[in-house]
């Protein structure tokens, strides 16, 4: 087929919202848009629901040995239809960057990674990444096809575009013996400690400028009565104030919540990166001169630590 196949991740019956948010921007692009499903014992219906998000179509590969979730018998799987494709996309994770790598290999094409947009003009797909420490903004396109593109986390919103129904197909898949010399035999989930802040809707992040470990209590304060969770600045991280899975920034987690304020938080470029898309950014900084009120929506110049506390309590009072 002509046209694009976005390869959708999922862990049970739950959609990675990555690739959701990668198949809905790959709706925008114009022509045929297909979405790739590999594993055992899929439900028709279930998979039908990917054209909510933008499929025409849905490639069905069930068989035990998509079981798991690894990569090289999905590569088998979806190799055939690649090659006759205008451009795959997957959304980030773990399994969808091993079968994007895994397929670029095999097919020699070009693989674009950490993208943040996707057009399609007379000369193929054009791929956006940021560079040089998100300071620039690098456009790439294909000398020949297929391409290949891997949305960075978080990049493209996981909203359904509609209420269709997409028809599904299912397609036999050759597995290589190669390719199944690999076994599962075991999985463990990761403590996070608490809310997965990469999905929250509301955070409350600090940084230096709350003066120390003793003062989270405040901004926890803050965030319950917003009915978020906290994050931080790799500072605070690296100064040992709080464990590295509240980390957001460049060597942290991308988040794009619906509302993000941050206290103390200077805005450097390394964190903005991490949390610059999400839906509106509230900046408390003492210093009017701090580089993340050029990026907010709504900017407190003030004390931390004079600030949050009053909001804190403002908002749960209007709450009752």
């Amino acid at each position: 087929m002509s046209g694009t196949i976005v390869f959708v991740d999922h862990d049970g019956d739950a959609f990675n919202p990555n690739s959701l948010g990668a198949l809905a921007k790959a709706s925008t692009l114009g022509g045929d848009v297909a979405a790739f499903v590999a594993g055992s014992g899929l439900d028709d219906g279930w998979a039908a629901g990917l054209g909510a998000y933008g499929a025409g179509r849905v490639l069905v590969a069930d068989d035990p040995a998509f079981e798991g979730g690894l990569p090289q018998p999905i590569v088998d799987a979806l190799e055939p239809h690649a090659r006759e494709a205008d451009q795959i996309v997957f959304g980030a994770g773990v399994v969808s960057a091993d079968v994007a790598a895994g397929l670029a290999a095999r097919l020699r094409a070009g693989i674009h990674c950490e993208t943040t947009e996707l057009t399609v003009g007379d000369g193929g797909l054009t791929a956006v990444r940021p560079a040089l420490g998100d300071t620039v903004m690098v456009e790439s396109g294909f000398s020949q096809g297929p391409a290949i593109a891997l949305a960075r986390a978080n990049a493209f919103p996981a909203d359904p575009i509609g209420e269709g129904s997409a028809e599904v197909e299912r397609i036999s898949a050759t597995v290589q013996d190669w390719s199944r010399a690999a076994k599962m035999v075991g999985r463990e989930e990761a403590e996070s400690g608490g809310v997965d802040i990469a999905e929250a809707d509301v955070l409350v992040a600090f940084g230096r400028g709350i003066g120390g470990p003793e003062n989270i209590p405040v901004v926890e304060q803050l965030a319950k009565a917003l009915g978020g969770t906290v994050a931080a600045t790799r500072a605070v991280v690296d100064a040992g104030w709080c464990s590295y899975n509240l980390q957001v920034g460049q060597t942290g987690k991308t988040v794009s919540p619906k509302l993000y304020v941050a206290a103390g938080v200077s805005g450097a470029i390394q964190h903005k990166v991490g949390m610059v898309n999400s839906g509106v950014i509230v900046a408390i900084n003492k210093d009017a001169n701090a580089p993340i009120f050029e990026f907010a929506d709504l900017g407190v110049v003030g004390d931390a630590l004079t600030v949050v506390p009053k909001l804190a309590e403002a908002i749960a009072a209007r709450r009752g």
